[in-house]
This record gives structure tokens, sequence and C-alpha cells, in this order.
């Protein structure tokens, strides 16, 4: 009964496929370019292996639970996969280096590690949904998508700040953060301004900084918003120059020094600072 079960649903993916093709005038495999299956009550979709250039798919508002039909579909640009019973993207994706629009709201994936693993080598993937999945209750969700696929610019249906990509960074590569601030602040910082705690028990000493220097979880203080901004003033400060020179015109002689004459004759200094 299984098999049969699933053969019925093969053959409506197959029977979904061709009536889709038709439709769009496609006659040769090589000519497809965009599919629209969406909303179609898909469980199974045919291999599509056999459209090497087909860059948009719609698969939306189905019931597809796997990817494997993806495998050999390189030049995506644009997979619209939301509203399904997905679990798991783990060795679907990988391969599609040239996509940049991905949507996956609205399913099942639970491992926030795996998942963004899988999509964390795509350069050009600039649009990402994966709100209304479990793995999207994890409080380390937003930070870590941003910091380990750094492409994405609208995640969510929001823009990713500035200051997101800063948390980002400060919690995920603490190595990185030291080095921007021992530039910023003239000396070798071994303990980073962040802690990795996200609270203390004991009280501690919190730094007065003017308003608008708040970070994470407002909390700590750090006199930057950005290190680069330190980098900057500090290098600013030090390409200050200073350059002295005296009119020997004004200079009395030695003989009118012995002598005393003309006591009010005094030497001028001019001096210029610059950058």
């Amino acid at each position: 009964m299984a098999a049969v079960s699933s053969g019925n649903k093969s053959f409506k993916g197959e029977r979904v496929l061709e009536k889709q093709l038709k439709i769009c005038g496609f006659k040769k495999n090589k000519e497809v370019t965009d599919l629209y299956l969406g909303e179609k009550g898909l469980e199974e979709v045919p291999d599509l292996s056999r459209f090497r250039i087909l860059r948009f798919l719609w698969l939306n508002n189905n019931k597809i639970q796997n990817l494997t039909f993806l495998k050999h579909n390189c030049c995506l640009t644009e997979l619209y996969l939301n509203d399904n019973e997905i679990r798991n993207i783990a060795g679907t994706l990988k391969h599609v280096h040239s996509l940049q629009i991905l949507l996956l709201h609205n399913n099942r994936l639970k491992n926030l590690e795996k998942t963004v693993k899988e999509l964390q080598g795509m350069q050009y993937l600039h649009t990402l949904n994966l709100f209304n999945n479990p793995l999207s209750q994890d409080r380390r969700y937003h930070l870590c998508v941003i910091y380990h696929i750094p492409s994405v610019t609208l995640l969510d249906r929001k823009e990713i700040t500035t200051k997101q990509r800063e948390s980002a960074l400060h919690i995920y590569n603490h190595e990185k953060t030291l080095v921007l601030q021992s530039i910023g602040f003239g000396k070798r910082i071994d303990v980073p301004l962040l802690p990795k705690t996200a609270f203390c028990l004991t009280p501690t000493k919190v730094m007065r900084l003017p308003p608008g220097c708040e970070f994470g979880n407002h909390l700590v203080k750090i006199p930057f918003e950005n290190p680069e901004d330190a980098v900057f003033i500090r290098a600013m400060k030090r390409s200050v120059m200073e350059f002295s020179t005296v009119d020997w015109e004004t200079m009395p002689t030695c003989e009118e020094r012995r002598l005393g004459t003309d006591p009010e004759k005094r030497p001028e200094r001019l001096t210029i600072k610059f950058r």
C-alpha cells in the first residue's frame, strides 16, 4: 500500500509538471527558465534535473517535506519554498551558488546550525526568509544568520542594520573585535570590551558614556558604536605635526648681549601645526 501511495504521489507530480509546461508553451527542456508549481497540493516533486537552465522556481503552498529533486539545478536564482512541511535542507542547496532569493518561512526547520551551514557559502543570497520555523525561536537565530551568511541584506522581510552586524561580530568573532579595538585605542587589548556572558550576578562598574552608545543587551557600554570610528579618531590625533622656526634677524648678537645694548630686542618664534 505504501508503494502504491508513493507511486500515486509521483504520478500526480509528473502530471502537474507536464500540464504547467504546456501552459507556458515550453517544447524543449533546455528552454525552461521558470516554473510555477505553487498551490498544487504536491507532496512529492518529480526530478527537475533535466531543466539545466531553470532560474525561477515556485513551490510554495504545497506539502513538500524534502528537496531531493533539486540536486542538479545549479542555475537557480530565486526559489520559493514557503508554506510547506520541510524539516531539513542539509545537502540539498549547497550547490546552488547563484541563489539570490530564498523563501523558507512557514516550514518545520528545527536545526539552526545545519540550516546555516547549508547556506553560508552562498555569496549572492541577499533575501532570506526563515520565520515561523522552530529554529527561529532560538535566541541566537538572528545574529547567527547575520554573521554566517553576510551576503544577506533582507532577513525575514526586514533590512539588516549596521548595529546588528556589529553585534554579530562581537559575539561570533572575538579575535577580530580585539584587533579592531587594539588599533582604535592604541594598545593591545587582551580582554574584549564586551563580556561573553550575558549577565553577572556580582556588582559591576559600568562606564558612563553619552546617550546612544548602548549595545547588545543595553547593559554594557562601549565608547564607539563602530570600532573603525575609534581607529579614525586615533589616527587623526596621531597625525598632528608641529614645525617651529626662529627669525634670526631678531636674535641679538654676542656683542649686543655682552654690552647689554638694545635690551628690548627679543627673538621671535614661529610655530605651525598641520596634518
